[in-house]
């Protein structure tokens, strides 16, 4: 993961901290593909089927790709909404590849990955929104996609906090039922500062001052942080959500966000599982053919979602 840390800061062009909104929009755009790319995100795992399409927001359409075991379902596959990381600002539906394909091969489960808008050019509550109709989509057409039963949610980092976040509306707002979230290296508090994000303020792969842009990218101004639809910890109480899983790298800015919401969740009395990496960083199960703990990690996601969402099991 140094490697790859040191490779990417000799990436060219600027850093995220350095570029303006348009640079950022015209970044966010670039095709994400090809075999570098792959190399360094990972390939989609063997015996998963993808289609891609549209399905219809409030916004104008989503882009989405479902992900389906090849093989025949031994029981009630669930359904797994997936939320790529990159800020709120950047990531891709190729991004998430190798994440959402392990978790429909390992769990024999139907995923539906979600190519949220992006900021700056669709700031806050946009991807928020694009996640919710996504949801909700994906929960009236079940059985179109294949899938019966229980619904979890997964999210990294922006993803994440998406993720939390949408546990919380479909809550207050009556559904859908979300009966899991996992939550990797999430933020979940974009009003405050924390301990782990002064103590790794220069860390690779996310440091201090791309974390500031990033938030100034998604958040309007004016726009007050603590709306719990930014940060979910701030939310005005946390019973009654789904189970948790809840992981953190032990060399990231976002360390303490996710170790407070386990912290939030538990005392709301939530079952909580929490699992620190030690020796990782940031982001560090998007890079799976570098990070030695990137299997490891997405092993212990699976099985946490097969306690929650496999039906007869």
């Amino acid at each position: 993961m140094k490697l790859l840390g040191s490779l990417l800061d000799r990436m060219p062009g600027p850093s995220i901290a350095e570029i303006t909104a348009e640079e950022m929009i015209q970044r966010a755009s670039a095709p994400q593909s090809g075999l570098v790319f792959r190399l360094i995100t990972g390939w989609s795992r063997r015996g998963v089927r993808q289609v891609d399409r549209t399905i219809p927001g409030r916004s104008g359409p989503i882009p989405i790709r479902i992900y389906t075991p090849t093989r025949p379902a031994r029981a009630p596959r669930a359904l797994v909404l997936a939320l790529h990381g990159g800020g709120w600002a950047q990531g891709s539906l190729n991004m998430a590849d190798w994440m959402s394909s392990t978790v429909a091969a390992d769990l024999d489960a139907v995923v539906v990955s979600v190519e949220y808008r992006l900021a700056p050019a669709d700031p806050f509550p946009a991807a928020l929104e694009d996640c919710v109709d996504a949801l909700g989509w994906s929960a009236a057409n079940m059985a179109t996609l294949g899938a019966q039963g229980r619904i979890g949610v997964m999210g990294e980092s922006a993803g994440g906090n998406l993720a939390a976040v949408l546990c919380l509306l479909a809550r207050d707002q009556g559904g859908p039922v979300i009966h899991h979230q996992a939550l990797i290296y999430p933020a979940t508090d974009l009003a405050g500062e924390s301990a782990s994000r002064r103590r790794h303020a220069d860390q690779i792969i996310l440091n201090a001052a791309d974390i500031k842009a990033y938030e100034a990218f998604y958040i309007p101004e004016g726009t007050p942080r603590t709306d719990w639809r930014i940060s979910p910890l701030r939310a005005p109480h946390h019973a009654n959500l789904p189970p948790a899983l809840i992981q953190v790298a032990g060399y990231d800015a976002l360390h303490d966000d996710g170790m407070r919401y386990a912290e939030v969740l538990r005392a709301a009395g939530v079952p909580v599982v929490v699992r620190e990496f030690p020796a990782m960083p940031h982001a560090f199960i998007s890079f799976p053919y570098f990070s030695r703990d990137a299997g490891p990690a997405m092993q212990q996601v699976v099985t946490e979602q097969r306690k929650y969402l496999k039906l007869g099991l």
